[in-house]
């Protein structure tokens, strides 16, 4: 049987009342992964290359140019193509910023944070935590927080592991003291506060489907087309029903594409369009929002 901490209910038919700034029907969270640079690389003395590189081929036991090529692309293109399409819909997003890519090229924190974008945490390698030493992990955290701090001007108050994270990964960053919440969860429309945690923490859901890493070979998206085909599908049900909550997730080395980009400004034209029933708003915004009215 699963664990009976395991909340499978949910809010169930009748979720709570968000609240929503300006009655919205609606909050939006954009967030861009930013991991230029924190790709597990042999180059980078990494004990391994990453495992789906973007060329669709497998380099072990030797570096990799290719690949670290490809992710490069969203280091030195890619971020000021997001940041131009973000600019001239005054949308502010959530980049979700691996320590080591900001420590390596300090813009990819640095400008966004100049535009007034969040700037969250993403761990410092490009890497699951699952597995990980509790120590190692915790010391994880504290250097990611750091470097962050540092470049963007700001300590992040959010965090997001690449896929698993480990047993231990939330209750490290409620003991850091200085999160208001983490987004590594998937299975609800609406944030919640983690229950006898000792201190205030929000999770805030985020979504594997509205993200346009589905482009990856065999994954689902070929055009600019199919992501924002499928993103404002998935608006148009959330602003139906009400009193939701949707992310969007982006990846400089992928939207930031000149074949992609299309598909992010067809999508924010949609919103646009939406008016004030739709509140885009920063993760760390919604958030504290989230405090605020849970009293």
């Amino acid at each position: 049987m699963p664990d009976p901490a395991r909340d499978l209910a949910g809010y169930g038919p009748t979720p709570p009342d968000p609240q929503w700034p300006g009655g919205a029907r609606l909050a939006l969270s954009i967030v861009v992964n930013v991991e230029e640079g924190a790709e597990l690389s042999v180059a980078s003395g990494d004990e391994r290359n990453e495992a789906i590189p973007e060329s669709g081929q497998l380099i072990q036991g030797a570096p990799d140019p290719c690949m670290e090529s490809h992710f490069a692309y969203g280091a030195r293109v890619g971020l000021w193509r997001v940041l131009g399409v973000l600019d001239a819909y005054g949308a502010k997003a959530t980049f979700s910023s691996c320590g080591r890519a900001v420590a390596h090229t300090p813009a990819l924190a640095a400008a966004p944070a100049a535009r007034g974008h969040e700037v969250s945490a993403h761990g410092w390698r490009w890497e699951m935590h699952a597995g990980m030493e509790e120590a190692t992990e915790r010391a994880v955290i504290a250097k990611t927080v750091a470097t962050l701090a540092e470049h963007a001007g700001a300590r992040p108050v959010g965090w997001h592991t690449k896929s698993a994270s480990s047993v231990n990964t939330r209750r490290l960053l409620i003991e850091e003291g200085g999160f208001l919440y983490d987004s590594d969860c998937y299975d609800d429309d609406l944030p919640r506060l983690v229950p006898g945690a000792g201190r205030p923490h929000v999770v805030l859901p985020y979504a594997f489907d509205t993200n346009d890493m589905r482009f990856r070979p065999g994954a689902g998206f070929n055009h600019a087309e199919d992501f924002s085909r499928y993103c404002i599908a998935a608006f148009d049900r959330l602003m139906q029903e009400g009193g939701r909550m949707m992310s969007v997730g982006l990846h400089l080395r992928t939207i930031g594409r000149p074949g992609r980009i299309a598909g992010l400004e067809q999508f924010l034209d949609h919103v646009a369009r939406a008016g004030e029933a739709v509140w885009v708003a920063r993760r760390m915004d919604i958030a504290r929002h989230w405090l605020a009215r849970s009293g």
